[in-house]
């Protein structure tokens, strides 16, 4: 991996199993700590319940302290510049996390940073949520060359890290959406010159759908979007994923949403609620691939693995009795 995790474009195809290798390592083993001593700033000018709890949560796992940042504590462009916040924090702490509106922000925090710096959402680009899909995808078995996602709906940041992973793995992506919300036309140009499958851009959902291994869609309306909130409904309202779209999938089609979901608009609840759903492992497997970026950009891909593993081996150690709550198992705990 480079310095910084920006985009999937920070990673290469040949690094995506070793990834994957260690995201299986730290999921088996939930105690391993190589971040022990290590801190990272937190960046939030956006709401989060999955980015945050799941961040949050693994640094504490990996044996870290993290430092939660609201834009009402920093100010990033008003208060402070995004420059002297990076120098700044990268002499208090080891890694640099922000979830943003602006991708440039995020750029002028990594230009500026000697620490790493990892995209946990931007207007731009979601890439740890995608490489928590393809995850996933793999989890479920779903994960192989010529493996179609449809994505139902807006053309948004999900939809460009997606797109970015098509140049790394060769999967069909196809988007289905109205005219005028097309992706990020630079992100497009880019995955349509390196993609390693066919990338289509329709106006048909069922011909979006049709043969499909992951159904995916996302909120209608995102973040800094709420005054569109009404037109877009309007325009989307033939882009819902329901029965009739699964219909037209595989029988074994695979239902993804990145959440928050709103159930009755972009997907139906039966669908979402449905057997073809595993959006909540989506959403775990959150906390199990973002730990393996920090450890990898920290520590490395491969090295971490084999070290893990031979402080284990030759600790003469279970996962539990290495653990700091070693005796805790099972134990009520009142704070």
């Amino acid at each position: 991996m480079k310095n910084h995790f920006l985009s999937l474009l920070d990673i290469t195809s040949d690094e995506l199993e070793p990834l994957f290798a260690l995201t299986d390592t730290l999921k088996r083993s939930p105690s391993f700590r190589p971040l022990t001593g290590k801190s990272a700033a937190l960046i939030f000018q956006k709401p989060s319940l999955r980015t945050r709890v799941s961040l949050e949560v693994g640094i504490h796992q990996l044996g870290g302290h993290s430092v939660v940042l609201s834009q009402e504590s920093v100010g990033i462009g008003v208060r402070e510049s995004a420059a002297d916040a990076a120098r700044l924090l990268s002499r208090y702490c080891d890694l640099i996390i922000a979830r943003l509106f602006d991708h440039q922000v995020l750029l002028d925090l990594a230009e500026h940073s000697t620490v790493p710096v990892i995209n946990a959402l931007t207007d731009r680009s979601h890439p740890c949520q995608v490489l928590a899909d393809v995850y996933t995808m793999r989890q479920f078995g779903t994960l192989r060359p010529g493996a179609k996602v449809a994505f139902i709906g807006d053309g948004n940041n999900v939809v460009a890290s997606w797109l970015e992973m098509a140049t790394l793995f060769p999967i069909r992506f196809t988007l289905a959406c109205p005219s005028g919300y097309e992706p990020n036309a630079e992100v497009l140009r880019y995955a349509q010159e390196h993609a390693l499958e066919k990338i289509e851009i329709l106006r048909d959902p069922l011909l979006a759908a049709r043969d499909a291994d992951v159904l995916y869609t996302d909120v209608w309306t995102s973040m800094g979007q709420e005054a569109e909130s009404e037109r877009r409904k309007g325009d989307f309202k033939m882009f819902q994923v329901d029965e009739e779209l699964l219909l037209v999938a595989k029988p074994k089609c695979l239902v993804m949403h990145c959440l928050p979901a709103h159930r009755g608009e972009e997907v139906t609840a039966s669908v979402l609620d449905g057997s073809h759903s595993i959006i909540f492992d989506q959403a775990e497997n959150r906390l199990h691939v973002q730990k393996a970026i920090l450890v990898a950009l920290l520590e490395g891909l491969s090295p971490s693995i084999h070290k893990f593993d031979n402080e284990f081996i030759h600790s003469g150690l279970s996962a539990e009795q290495a653990s700091p709550t070693a005796g805790l198992a099972g134990k009520d705990l009142t704070i």
